[in-house]
């Protein structure tokens, strides 16, 4: 191990990445049930699809952290990205809709849009042009995009992770719809049968949080993992004791027998080309763009964040290996087109490891075998509520705002463009779209009062590009 992954050099031992490994594992494992669920309509295309999207979720994501691992020796885990996922189920009901086709026809042609993004990535990182897109982030962007995932996480734990529905399926925040209203009676008028459920998400939330203070402030590295744990166990016995229902009842009839013969019928190298050129070559083209656009700069934005926090920056802001992470990403996205998933992108949670300890592969390589063991033991990461992984996400993401004391706020050159990716990065739900605010605005403040210079000319040229994306693009 000591060989491998350089770990008296990085500071840390195999215990703290194993740890750091599963605690990450804990915070980003609702992935594996909610990327097939959004890729397939939730169950549209079938229950063989779903099944298919599901193996192919758990091998590209864990092939891709076995990449990272060797490759660049970082604790940086990978999946199919949020936002990404979405966006490519609206394409395949998009195709669906124009050519006729059926949802699994539709989605074997978006697929394609997956494979040609991969592969450009994989180019454009063995030329080291993305490398060099990192170093055209201006320093203060840079030093910004660390607290602005930190907003996003706490806005993630407190509002859209809570995962509180009612009988009809309608969804209930946090912060909106408990916090947010008058009163106790109003919040339960409002709720209704979801109410309960509420409460106890709110105490579960709440007190993970505050154990994963205290062990913090004891000194245990584990502090993050044993929270989360706390946290479950108090969500299991609420279902149990106040809300009547059995939190393991999934488990008696769920199936662990992984279903390789859909993905072979449907996914496995199942590409529609006939069916994604069916959309004209202007839309194919547009789409592929716009898929690199945003999976660069989530990448770039994560991996950056979640390596300052790590203490993993030089002085100039950069990361070493950097180019073998974003390889890393790349191949993850390769593997996830051709087994039938969306991009596999480095995963914002990855901070939650980070916190734990974690700072080389092992971490990378321990979350990758979870990946892997959930084709056969997915039920057991059903289970984890979602309010134990927001414990983790609130924790985390007040650590990620310390990286603010790094920029000078007597400058508005720093000033300005990180405030506004600290509130877009949230509301957007974007950290690529986030990042091209941040450079659009950095571009203006530093041509407008006469600093600029050749030395920031593809900062320009990637503020523009993302001008002619937000405002030109159909």
């Amino acid at each position: 191990m000591e060989s491998l992954f350089k770990l008296k050099e990085n500071g840390t031992s195999v215990r703290t990445e194993i740890i750091a490994g599963l605690t990450t594992f804990m915070t980003m494992a609702y992935i594996i049930a909610l990327n097939p669920n959004l890729l397939t309509g939730w169950r549209a295309g079938g229950d063989e699809l779903w099944n298919a999207v599901f193996l192919a979720t758990c091998l590209a994501s864990g092939i891709a952290m076995i990449c990272m691992a060797f490759l660049a020796n970082k604790p940086f885990c990978l999946a199919p990205g949020m936002g990404l996922n979405s966006f490519l189920a609206v394409v395949v009901a998009q195709i669906a809709t124009i050519t006729g086709a059926s949802y699994v026809a539709s989605f074997q042609a978006a697929l394609v849009i997956v494979l040609a993004e991969g592969v450009v990535f994989v180019i454009l990182t063995v030329c080291n042009i993305r490398e060099k897109i990192v170093d055209a982030i201006p320093y203060g962007v840079r030093m910004g995009i660390a607290p602005a995932i930190g907003m996003m996480l706490l806005n993630i734990g407190v509002g859209s992770n809570a995962g509180v529905f009612d009988i009809e399926g309608n969804p209930f925040y946090v912060m909106r719809d408990f916090f947010g209203s008058l009163t106790a009676g109003s919040a339960a008028s409002t709720m209704t049968s979801a109410y309960p459920g509420m409460v106890l998400t709110v105490v579960t939330m709440f007190v993970g949080l505050f154990v994963i203070i205290f062990l913090t402030h004891r000194g245990v590295k584990a502090a993050v993992i044993l929270g989360m744990l706390v946290a479950s166990i108090i969500y299991w016995a609420g279902e149990a004791l106040f809300l009547g229902t059995d939190p393991f009842a999934g488990l008696a009839t769920a199936s662990w027998v992984p279903a390789f013969s859909d993905m072979v019928n449907l996914t496995l190298f199942k590409f529609n080309f006939a069916g994604f050129l069916e959309l004209g070559w202007f839309t194919a083209i547009t789409l592929i763009v716009t898929f690199c656009m945003i999976d660069m700069f989530d990448t770039i934005g994560t991996l950056v964040g979640t390596a300052a926090r790590a203490g993993m920056l030089d002085d100039n802001g950069k990361m070493p290996n950097m180019k073998e992470a974003l390889l890393s990403d790349s191949i993850g996205t390769v593997v996830g087109a051709c087994t039938g998933t969306s991009t596999v992108t480095t995963f914002v949670e990855s901070a939650s490891g980070v916190e734990a300890g974690g700072r080389t592969g092992l971490t990378a390589l321990t979350c990758g075998i979870m990946f892997l063991l959930c084709l056969f033991l997915a039920p057991i990461a059903a289970i984890i509520p979602a309010a134990a992984t927001s414990s983790a996400l609130i924790y985390v993401g007040v650590v990620m705002l310390s990286g603010l004391k790094s920029i000078d706020f007597d400058d508005l050159e720093q000033t300005v463009p990180v405030a506004l990716m600290l509130i877009a990065m949230p509301m957007s739900g974007s950290i690529g779209h986030a990042i091209g605010i941040g450079l659009i605005t950095f571009s203006v403040i530093n041509l407008t009062s006469g600093k600029g210079s050749k030395q920031y000319a593809l900062t320009y040229i990637l503020a523009l590009i993302f001008l002619v994306k937000f405002f030109l693009v159909a």
